[in-house]
């Protein structure tokens, strides 16, 4: 089959689309796409206005409907809606919102948060109880273990439920502290605790991407996702060249992701990135769609799987 490195990759956002059709797919399947209530959206997108080395202009800087539609415009049809509990007693704020926004957009995919709190237990069963599919939780913003005892009645129930949780695992760029909670041993212990629970890496892990790819090869139920890494041109996080092919052998659990909206370049970076993976076209369609709408079952409907 032709490699996908020889297609005609998008350079432009109005090309995203017709290029995912060209693949013999209905549309992209993007893991990694935030949602977060309004107040909470526009400090995240103040904290990223400060940062200078590099500089973080946020690129699809508007209000949800607006921000919903460019996503279906790009041939994007369904996603997830991430939100992150930054400290105690925030994550069924956000889970309202997200869940919400579900509610009355199919594209959606019903997402929830949590935190390392007393009470976790019972707001994520409200959410799993509304129809959550999937969940995310950033380690190095909220400072906790993922093994942290007060998630011991959340991580089954979400294992019991078949729910996989994006979970920001790395220290990265602009955030201060919180490195101690990272890092693919805390992913190791997390499997190890609860070895029913289906993790995706989100960012590949990166920076640590060797010590998170070989945790992938040696733990097969772990996912990776692209997010914010080979994007074409490089911004900030760019994948080892040297870890290619290993990333490409096990590219049936790798899963697309943007980061979308509070991305610095335009959303056909990340997916013309994925040329780097030097994938034949049915390798394209697993990490483009495939992947996750398996992974994810009904959670999509059955005319956008």
């Amino acid at each position: 089959m032709t490699a996908a490195r020889s297609r005609d990759w998008p350079t432009s956002d109005a090309e995203v689309a017709p290029f995912v059709r060209s693949l013999g797919l209905p549309g992209i399947v993007d893991i990694h796409v935030h949602a977060l209530p309004p107040r909470l959206q526009e400090a995240v997108w103040a904290y990223f206005d400060r940062l200078e080395d590099p500089p973080w202009p946020i690129t699809y800087r508007d209000d949800e409907p607006t921000r919903l539609a460019t996503l279906t415009d790009l041939g994007v049809i369904a996603h997830t809606a991430l939100a992150y509990g930054h400290k105690p007693g925030v994550a069924a704020w956000c889970n309202e919102h997200t869940l919400a926004l579900a509610d009355t957009n199919p594209q959606v995919i019903p997402t929830f948060t949590f935190h390392a709190e007393d009470g976790a237990e019972d707001y994520v069963a409200e959410a799993i109880a509304r129809g959550g599919r999937i969940a995310k939780v950033h380690l190095q913003v909220g400072r906790f273990h993922a093994t942290d005892p007060r998630l011991d009645e959340v991580w089954p129930q979400l294992a019991a439920a078949g729910i996989p949780a994006v979970v920001h695992a790395s220290a990265v760029y602009g955030v201060d502290g919180g490195s101690d909670y990272c890092g693919p041993d805390a992913i190791r212990a997390l499997l190890d605790r609860h070895p029913g629970v289906t993790v995706i890496v989100a960012h590949l892990g990166m920076p640590d991407a060797a010590g998170f790819l070989a945790l992938a090869e040696a733990e097969p139920t772990l996912r990776l996702d692209v997010t914010m890494t080979m994007t074409d041109p490089p911004y900030g996080m760019d994948f080892p060249a040297s870890l290619l092919p290993r990333l490409a052998a096990i590219h049936d659990r790798v899963l697309f992701g943007s980061d979308f909206p509070s991305i610095p370049h335009e959303y056909h970076a990340q997916v013309r990135g994925l040329a780097a993976m030097d994938l034949d076209d049915a390798g394209l369609r697993r990490v483009l769609h495939g992947n996750a709408a398996a992974l994810l079952g009904d959670a999509i409907p059955a005319d956008r799987r």
